[in-house]
């Protein structure tokens, strides 16, 4: 079965050739680094990811955590692929050398990190979670807190999460019930119950660090009103260690149907009224502060749905290849040998269609971490804030298009296989169920449909559109190759139907209020997530043509008909979205609840 668990060549095509990521050791910040570092990273990361993460992806799986007396009992191939990920500096990928990090461009650091994903993706969410629980408590906490829990976070001796849902509210945060009571010392006081908290307890570390959404007691209603806390597992001592057991009680674990190796946890703080919580920067800001981590894990869920979605493609492309059975269409000499499956027309369809979405999906979230290094790193300030803009308004299709195609090529994968792939025997039923959890969290796709239709397309008056049309705009006008001419003519013809359809949108909001106009707003997130696709399918066959060298001229050409693919299959897919979005169709809304 695959050795592959990203396909290096297309990892540097995606780097070098399409992103230009050698551009950015020019900058102040990375200039330590080369193409020749990052290599060198990535071939850690993917020696690290084979052999101590993928190595236990099955067995976790089938051994996921347990709840016994009180505590979680895990498998210790977790705790050894943990340390390993710390030991090898991947948690600090991104940090300062003067925090002790690689200081890593974010296109980079998100590479590596995408090897580990796509080798065993719960056991790199502990990871995952705490370095964008660092990031938190680096950019928002006090000078006191800072010292207190960062470094520890930074070296691995304590974990973190995030505690933002509760039993009644789910996605709905400005129901939240937890309370926090303010003490003459300054910290609080916390009562309330958390659910679905992914590595909410575990073995790994000395310390767990919650960062807890919860409501100071006077605040303004709803969303307005939260705040944010440090809630560790563990108080701390006067030299910064692990003493008195906080008021915060596992309460029970979750089981789920994928991503079994992650503790997902019900928490409940405070039934003894002794929960110390730390408030982190002012009162009353949490949700924005705590954006900064949902943020970054939505980019980074979107990202791990793509790599899950592409380690099933090449699971099947590699039992395509060596699976006999059947013979060439309209063969009657019985007696002649059987072909490998992929000389079948129907499954060379499944791979395609595989290879053409996980590709776009990998390309787009690594677009993404490329506007984070230019809005970082950027010399000049505009070019600065339109990235910044460009990517808070992707950011809901870099979470929701990966995860749901992401879904889809895995479900494909398992097409491949046929009756196999629906056995345990076989890993691709694994990589679907690990995968479906992506659609739903850090904000299902709904979710994010209204996010982008109802906010972010309307943000600044509508710039960050018009940055994104003006960089397809220009990749279009970069198109001579006659290849590619029709992919963009295509995509082209698919810009004013995107900007017609926001502006009847826009219009219909105005006269009528959101109601009807947003109850469309996930064919407005399919109808623009599959035109940033096709662009980062013409990028992707613009670059290959450059790359027809002998040794790259099987690579190249596989680029180019799967753009071929998607442009003459997929992008037409989304013509109904577009009007039905013009048409203002109310079907949702008219169907009454009583009618189901």
């Amino acid at each position: 079965m695959s050795d592959t668990i990203l396909d290096r060549r297309d990892l540097r095509f995606q780097l070098f050739d399409v992103l230009d990521t050698g551009a950015l050791f020019d900058r102040e910040r990375f200039r330590e680094h080369s193409r020749e570092t990052v290599e060198a990273a990535l071939d850690t990361a993917e020696k690290l990811a084979r052999e101590k993460f993928a190595s236990h992806n099955s067995l976790a799986d089938g051994d996921e955590p347990r709840f016994e007396n009180g505590k979680v009992v895990m498998r210790p191939e977790v705790k050894e692929a943990y340390d390993a990920y710390i030991e090898a500096g991947f948690l600090s990928s991104m940090a300062s050398f003067e925090e002790g990090g690689m200081q890593l461009p974010a296109i980079a650091a998100a590479a590596c990190k995408g090897m580990f994903t796509a080798a065993n993706c719960s056991s790199t969410s502990y990871p995952f979670l705490t370095a964008a629980a660092a990031n938190v408590i680096r950019n928002f906490a006090s000078e006191t807190l800072r010292e207190q829990f960062l470094p520890a976070m930074m070296a691995g001796r304590f974990t973190g999460t995030m505690a933002l849902t509760e039993p009644h509210a789910g996605s709905n945060l400005a129901d939240i019930r937890t309370r926090a009571l303010p003490q003459e010392d300054g910290s609080y006081r916390l009562k309330g119950n958390k659910i679905f908290i992914s590595g909410g307890d575990n073995e790994l570390a000395e310390n767990i660090v919650h960062l807890v959404l919860a409501k100071i007691p006077g605040g303004p209603d709803g969303v307005k009103g939260i705040s944010l806390f440090v809630v560790p597992k563990y108080r701390l001592d006067g030299q910064g260690n692990p003493a008195d057991r906080n008021d915060v009680i596992l309460a029970g674990l979750i089981h789920k149907m994928g991503y079994r190796g992650t503790t997902s946890t019900a928490l409940t703080f405070g039934d003894n009224d002794d929960c110390h919580g730390y408030l982190i920067g002012e009162p009353h800001q949490g949700l924005r502060y705590m954006f900064q981590m949902m943020n970054e894990a939505r980019v980074g869920v979107g990202f791990g749905a793509a790599v899950l979605g592409y380690r099933g493609y090449r699971f099947a492309l590699d039992y395509a290849r060596d699976r006999l059975q059947g013979r060439p269409l309209g063969t009657t000499d019985f007696s002649t040998p059987q072909v490998p499956i992929i000389e079948h027309a129907d499954v060379r369809r499944l791979l395609l269609t595989q290879k053409a979405y996980t590709e776009a999906a990998i390309a787009m979230c690594l677009y993404g971490y490329r506007l984070v290094d230019e809005k970082d790193t950027a010399e000049d300030q505009q070019a600065r804030q339109d990235a910044d803009l460009l990517l808070d308004l992707l950011t809901p299709v870099l979470k929701t298009w990966p995860s749901e195609y992401g879904v889809m090529a895995n479900d494909l994968a398992i097409q491949v296989f046929g009756g196999a792939g629906y056995t345990r025997e076989y890993p691709v039923e694994q990589y679907w169920r690990d995968n479906r959890l992506n659609p739903i969290h850090e904000g299902t796709t709904g979710i994010h449909g209204l996010d982008l239709l109802g906010r972010k397309v309307w943000l600044a008056g509508g710039r960050g559109l018009q940055l994104l049309a003006e960089r397809i705009s220009a990749d279009i006008a970069a198109t001579t190759d006659p290849r590619c001419q029709p992919f963009a003519s295509a995509l082209q013809a698919m810009l004013p139907k995107v900007q017609q359809a926001t502006d009847v949108v826009g219009r219909q909001m105005q006269s009528e209020g959101p109601g009807r106009a947003l109850s469309n707003a996930y064919a407005y997130l399919r109808l623009v997530g599959h035109v940033v696709a096709a662009w980062m399918w013409l990028r992707q066959a613009n670059a290959a043509l450059k790359l027809e060298a002998a040794e790259d001229a099987d690579f190249a050409a596989g680029k180019l008909q799967a753009a071929r693919y998607f442009f003459r299959w997929e992008l037409s897919r989304v013509e109904l979205d577009f009007e039905r979005l013009c048409e203002g169709d109310d079907t949702f809304t008219q169907m009454e609840p009583r009618w189901f």
